[in-house]
Formats: C-alpha cells, sequence, structure tokens
C-alpha cells in the first residue's frame, strides 16, 4: 500500500504566492512592533519570541508551530529587515537546553499515539491495511497519517535519520552544540513507531480547543492506552487530531500545528495536571482545512495531503529532539532570526528542488511528502541523513533474531534475547515492542509471563549501549487459544484486527480504539443509532478450566429500558443457557470484567451483545475484549 500522493513538482504559483507574500511582509516589516523584549502581560514575564509575525509570538507554548506559507514569508520579511547579529557558530544552529526534569530527546523507541479528537469524525471503519478510517474525513487524512507513522524506521529511509545526531544524558552540557561519544543518543527508529490509535467520541471536539484542553485530551488517552507512570510515556508521543470544520488554538490563517508537553506553564489555562508524569503531545488540525497556507499542493498536485504530510513529520522530528521544551535543542543565537526555533521550523517551507526543500520520502511501503530538518553536524536542512550517533556510529550493536514464537493462552513463556556490541564493555539495554499481552521484557532481555489473550503480534527487540548505539529484530509471535489448560476461545483478544473465529450480525467491527489491551478490540453498535449488534463463539472447554471471562465498556446514553450490552453463555452440551452479563446501561464507567463458570468438556455458545432502540441523538454501542478461558 501507499501514500495516494503521486510524485511531481511543486507547483510555480504556489512558489509565486509565496514570493508575492514575502514582498508584502517586506513592506509591513517597517513598521512592524521591535519585540525583541517585550513584555507579556497575561504570563507577566518576557516573550522568548522576538519575530511579531511568529505565530508563537505572546504564545510561547505553541513551540514548534508551522506558520502558515503567509505567515512564513511576513516572518522572514521582518527578519531580513533586522541588523545582522554576529554569531560565532552559524545563525541556525541548534544547542543543548539542558534538559527538563532531566529529559532533551526522545532517546529510545518512540511510541506515537494517534487520538481522533471528537465525535465530528464521523462513522468510524477499518480499511483493508487495518487503518482506522472516518466518514467525516473527507480528504482521507486519517488512514495516510497511520500509514505515515507505520512506515518510519522502514524501506531504510533515511529522512528520520537526521535524529540520530541528537542526543541528552548527564554527559551533555547545556549550551552543547555537538554531543560527546558517552552522551545518550535518539536511536534510529527502525520498524515503525506508530503504537496506538483511538477514536475518542466520547463528545464533540471544540470548535476551538484551547491548548489546556488538547492536553487534557492527552492525559485522556495516556489512560486509554494503559501509559499510567512517568516511565510508560518517557518514550510517547500522543499527537491529538482535530477534526474538520473545528479550529484549535485559533490556527486558521495563523499556523498549521505545534507540540508541546503537559507540564508547560505557558499553555492557555497553564500547566495541564497529569497523574501520568510529563507527556509530550502536539496540536494537529485538520490543516486541509487551510488550503495551500497549509501545504495543499506543495510538493505535488493537486497535493492535497501534502501539507497533512509534511506537518505531522514536522512536530514529530521536533519532539523527538526536544521532547519537553525547551529541555532539548533549540537555536539559543540571541539576536539571530533564528533564536527560539526548532530543528524543523529552520527548514520550514523551502520549496522542492532546493537545497534542503522539501520532496516525497520512499520509505518501506509507502511515499510521504516531507520536510527537511536542520542538521547541525551538516550545517543545512537535511531531507536525507547517514545514521550516526544514536544507530550505526562508533559502534555496532545486533541483535541476535530468536525467530518466529508461539505459545497459548495460560501457559508461561521464558524466552531470552542476546545481542552482540562491537565494542567492548558495554553494557546492553533491552526494550520491546508488540509483545502478546501477559508478556513483558526485562532490561536484561528476558521475556516471560503468561500470555492471556489469543493472536499473532509482530514484536520487535531493541539492544541499546551506553553510547546511545542500538540494534533491533523483528519476528513474529503466534498465541493459541488451546491446550495446556488455557482458553480455547479464537481470537479473543481481536488482535488479528478483525472479527475472525466469532459469528457476527448488525453493526460490528474490530477497531483499535475497542482495546482493552492490545491493539484491538470488538466494538458492537455505533457512535450513530443503530439497532441490535452481536458476535458468538461455540468453543468446547478444555480439561481444567473452570470459568469464561471478558472486559467490556458501555457508552449508553439511555436508560435500561431501552439501550443496554449484555452476555448470555449457553451449555449445548445440557441445553442451558444463564447471563453473564446482566442487561446494563451506563455511561463513563470505564471497563469491568464479567465472568461466567464452565464444565470441563461442555460444548459452549458465548454471545455478546449491544441493544440499540435506534432512537436519533442517543446512540448505545459497546467494547468488548479480552475474552479467555481459564
Amino acid at each position: 500500500m501507499g501514500n495516494p500522493h503521486s510524485r511531481g513538482a511543486a507547483r510555480a504559483a504556489l512558489t509565486g504566492l509565496a514570493a508575492l507574500s514575502l514582498v508584502t511582509g517586506a513592506l509591513i516589516a517597517a513598521t512592524a512592533p521591535q519585540a525583541a523584549a517585550a513584555p507579556d502581560a497575561q504570563q507577566n514575564r518576557t516573550r522568548s519570541v522576538a519575530n511579531p509575525y511568529s505565530p508563537a509570538y505572546g504564545h510561547d507554548y505553541r513551540h514548534g508551530v508551522v506558520p502558515t506559507i503567509q505567515q512564513n514569508a511576513k516572518m522572514k520579511a521582518w527578519a531580513a529587515a533586522q541588523p545582522s547579529p554576529h554569531v560565532a557558530t552559524g545563525p541556525e544552529t541548534l544547542s543543548y537546553g539542558g534538559g527538563t526534569n532531566g529529559v532533551g530527546v526522545l532517546d529510545g523507541h518512540a511510541k506515537v499515539y494517534l487520538v481522533f479528537y471528537g465525535t465530528q469524525w464521523g462513522t468510524q471503519s477499518t480499511n483493508g491495511n487495518g487503518d482506522l478510517t472516518f466518514s467525516g474525513d473527507a480528504q482521507g487524512g486519517a488512514p495516510v497519517a497511520q500509514e505515515m507513522f507505520k512506515d518510519i524506521g522502514t524501506g531504510n529511509e533515511l529522512w528520520s535519520a537526521d535524529l540520530t545526531q541528537w542526543c541528552d544524558g548527564p554527559n551533555v552540557s547545556a549550551g552543547a552544540t555537538s554531543c560527546p561519544s558517552n552522551a545518550s543518543f535518539v536511536p534510529y527508529q527502525s520498524g515503525g513507531v506508530l503504537a496506538g490509535v483511538w477514536y475518542d467520541n466520547s463528545g464533540s471536539s471544540p470548535s476551538a480547543a484551547s491548548g489546556n484542553q488538547l492536553g487534557q485530551e492527552a492525559v485522556k488517552a495516556a489512560g486509554h492506552f494503559g501509559n499510567t507512570t512517568a516511565a510508560a510515556n518517557r518514550d510517547a508521543y500522543y499527537v491529538i487530531l482535530s477534526p474538520h470544520g473545528t479550529n484549535p488554538d485559533n490556527y486558521q490563517n495563523q499556523y498549521c500545528a505545534w507540540h508541546d508537553y503537559t507540564g508547560d506553564s505557558s499553555l492557555t489555562g497553564g500547566a495541564v495536571s497529569s497523574p501520568y508524569g510529563d507527556l509530550a503531545f502536539s496540536n494537529q488540525p485538520y490543516n486541509m482545512d487551510s488550503g495551500a497556507g497549509c501545504g495543499v499542493g506543495f510538493v505535488n498536485s493537486p497535493g492535497a495531503l501534502d501539507g497533512w504530510t509534511m506537518t505531522l513529520g514536522h512536530e514529530w522530528h521536533e519532539t523527538m529532539s526536544d521532547q519537553f521544551p525547551a529541555g532539548g535543542w533549540t537555536n539559543q543565537q540571541a539576536g539571530s532570526s533564528y533564536n527560539g526555533q526548532e530543528n524543523s521550523d529552520e527548514c520550514a517551507w523551502l520549496s522542492p528542488g532546493t537545497a534542503g526543500g522539501a520532496a516525497m520520502v520512499t520509505m518501506g511501503t509507502g511515499t510521504f511528502a516531507e520536510q527537511a530538518s536542520w542538521s547541525n553536524d551538516t550545517n543545512s536542512c537535511a531531507i536525507s541523513h547517514p545514521i550516526v550517533g544514536g544507530g550505526t556510529g562508533q559502534n555496532t550493536v545486533t541483535v541476535t533474531n530468536p525467530g518466529s514464537q508461539s505459545g497459548t493462552v495460560g501457559t508461561a513463556v521464558s524466552l531470552q534475547i542476546s545481542a552482540t556490541d562491537s565494542a567492548s564493555g558495554q553494557t546492553l539495554t533491552y526494550s520491546a515492542t508488540g509483545l502478546p499481552a501477559g508478556l513483558s521484557i526485562s532490561s536484561s532481555g528476558l521475556i516471560s509471563g503468561t500470555p492471556t489473550t489469543a493472536g499473532t503480534s509482530s514484536v520487535t527487540v531493541t539492544a541499546k549501549d551506553g553510547t546511545g548505539a542500538s540494534g533491533s529484530a523483528t519476528f513474529s509471535w503466534s498465541v493459541s487459544g488451546s491446550g495446556g489448560g488455557g482458553g480455547t476461545i479464537t481470537n479473543g483478544g481481536f488482535e488479528t484486527g478483525s472479527l475472525s473465529g466469532w459469528s457476527a450480525s448488525g453493526v460490528t467491527s474490530a477497531s483499535a480504539s475497542a482495546a482493552h489491551s492490545g491493539g484491538y478490540g470488538a466494538m458492537l453498535g455505533s457512535a450513530n443509532p443503530t439497532t441490535t449488534s452481536s458476535i458468538a463463539q461455540t468453543f468446547t472447554a478444555p480439561a481444567g478450566s473452570s470459568k469464561v471471562s471478558f472486559w467490556y465498556d458501555v457508552t449508553c446514553d439511555d436508560t435500561v429500558t431501552y439501550d443496554w450490552a449484555t452476555a448470555t453463555l449457553k451449555d449445548n452440551t445440557t441445553g442451558t443457557s444463564k447471563t453473564v452479563l446482566a442487561k446494563t446501561c451506563t455511561l463513563g464507567s470505564g471497563w469491568k470484567q464479567a465472568t461466567g463458570s464452565l464444565t470441563a468438556g461442555h460444548s459452549y455458545t458465548l454471545t455478546l451483545t449491544n441493544k440499540d432502540d435506534n432512537y436519533p441523538g442517543d446512540a448505545t454501542y459497546t467494547y468488548y475484549d479480552d475474552v479467555t478461558v481459564s
């Protein structure tokens, strides 16, 4: 599969528009306020952005903000009219900010979570690639965003390799412009970075969400994905995607995206209270609504999603190099027009075909319009860069691939991962993504635990040494639902991304938003009124088993008289049935578990149901997940 964009040159008309805007900005600049130290009355402090045409001027939380093309031209015109300062290392050189609570860069394997914020996204479906699609997404941005983050670090793409020069850690001094060999580097993000997708249709997205509301949505998403500790969020990044027709943080005619973190006190409304530690997040408007100003047609013709993928990539690059702004790498050149900018800011809206200009980047399965990012080591904007300190620098780490693995629900697992380092004396630290539910990996590389859910997943294990060099191996892991006293439910965790193994009726789907654990769960019903929906499966209780259990989460804005969730268990051997989940209609109660007793050797049919009376305005739907027999 691939990005629907076709390769092509930038349209001359758009370049002309940018040039016209530049001239217009130059005329305006003569009367622009001199704002190098303008006081911010609301924050009672000095603004960090000097350029009065920057969308971050007076809005310090808009880190890495992507101005519209027209606003970018005004910024450049104003900067050109200012005195040229003398900067010894070059006006675009980035410096290390010393870390925020010890964090400068995202120096592990990134976990990117896409949060589709609000019911205006419409009815959710799943396409053939396993991506969520939405009826309110006329431009098709949602699946392209998912494919892009799946593809980063695949197909030998080197657009993201620019990040491997950035670092943090106790061996990096504040103000440094390069990294020592014993720093902790950003590793090359092999194997993709998409960790989860969630459609938060619990309510509508605000017509103009504030920065604080966007941060609160990131906290809500962290809870949804189970990232409930600061350690779980150290490598996490939450992209808050607002729907078509909304104007988050009043972006229209100003900018196209920005990123920040929940602990930033300059957010509108102040820092966001997070019980899960600091969270990195971004504001990603449906910026196709802004047309050419946010990059429609910038690389291709018609290029409807050019600016969409460019701004998604822009903010991801900046989160990787400055996770909790501004503790990472930013421009600290006093008097420079680039002062306060991050790596992607310095290369924004450079025309395709020019030095450091935007281009189509080919990854493992797709091709996406992206922009370059600033590179200190080459003193240029790089759309492609060798893997350096964070990848195949002085050291090489090689992980031994253990090959495809298999297991059974309820049967304990122990697998030791091994790796070698080209440098002697290095201690390797291991991590993993995609492990089956119930399994975890220790820092020494031992994968252990007991699988709880049947299904097949793609596991990537990474070993990293003290210099930041790392290596990875990817393999499949299949968990069966039969034997060993475990359950005989097929696809009880819906991790196939489908309802395979189940018979279904009504409106049903396997959905990432319905996941209690892992990547998928079953969604019965819809955010739009429906009727009755159900899924059922017949199985035989194995020797040693005594119960069937499942998790459910009901969204029922009605009463149990009309709408409900329920589940029944029929003993086909005796011909009797019992209710294991009584009719339930709740709103916002979260995940709960239900169980039913079994007799080993008997045949059973488990039926999970969502009842909706199809009344306008109060749709009922239910998530089901982690169906197991034990």
